[in-house]
């Protein structure tokens, strides 16, 4: 895995995000924490969520050597009672939120036939699970925030699997055909609230998420696209997602697809 941020992604300046309070789950690698640091270099106080205690804590000091502000809460998000003690603890600690990046998530790929069960659980209660427990948590802190006229945003971190048929990835593209829609239906009835909500759906990125990934035909499939093709970095999600948050207030960039150009499939 590469995890060398790639600066070029950069293309905000300044710090469009200042005053505002950001949660972002999944931050202990990936797309989470790149967007995590994206979120504070721009001006935001940022709360780091994920299961892994010592690479929030690494991250959380990462941020405050820069300047910035963040408060590292290891939780784990299909813990719905724990991701709500979070939320209260941001509130206390950081104030009101009012940007969500629902992140967290988990790709296990499997053969139907192969039964893997486990795999099924993991990403549903993890992609499907901690995305509603998320919203939960915050999706109230969010209305309060727009009723005060500050901006206030719900983003979803989907896949392009969602809309595209991949065999072996059945499970894992339901989760976040799930995710895409939810962002979808959410939209109607916070948007006229002035809550933003939208989806991001990355292609191939260069991330851990694949390691995780144990059918030896998914795995050649992402490790060619690895090899061949000059794939997404976190990065480039991440100053994405921060775009999507730092424009205009009344305007709402509903659903991204990000692929690497050389992607087609």
């Amino acid at each position: 895995m590469n995890t060398t941020q790639n600066n070029t992604a950069q293309i905000l300046t300044g710090t469009p995000l200042a005053g505002r309070v950001a949660v972002v789950t999944g931050a202990s690698s990936g797309i989470g924490e790149a967007t995590a640091l994206r979120f504070a270099q721009l001006g935001a106080s940022v709360a780091l969520i994920a299961r892994r205690g010592e690479r929030l804590d690494a991250l959380e000091d990462r941020i405050r050597a820069a300047g910035g502000t963040a408060l590292a809460i290891p939780t784990d998000v299909t813990d719905r009672a724990a991701v709500l003690r979070a939320a209260e603890r941001i509130e206390q600690e950081l104030g009101q939120v009012d940007l969500v990046f629902a992140n967290a998530g988990v790709q296990l790929i499997a053969g139907i036939t192969d039964l893997a069960v486990d795999d099924w659980d993991t990403q549903l209660s993890t992609n499907v699970g901690g995305v509603m427990n998320t919203v939960q948590a915050f999706v109230r802190p969010l209305e309060a925030a727009a009723a005060a006229g500050r901006p206030a945003d719900l983003i979803t971190t989907s896949s392009i699997a969602a809309v595209r048929i991949l065999e072996g990835f059945q499970v894992y593209s339901a989760t976040k055909a799930y995710v895409t829609q939810l962002s979808k239906l959410l939209r109607t009835e916070l948007g006229r609230k002035k809550v933003r909500v939208a989806t991001i759906e990355p292609g191939m990125v260069d991330t851990e998420l694949p390691d995780h990934v144990t059918d030896p035909a998914a795995s050649k499939l992402m490790a060619d696209l690895i090899t061949q093709i000059d794939v997404l970095q976190s990065a480039d999600v991440a100053e994405t997602v921060a775009f999507m948050a730092a424009v205009p207030k009344h305007v709402n960039l509903t659903e991204i697809t990000i692929l690497p150009t050389e992607q087609s499939i």
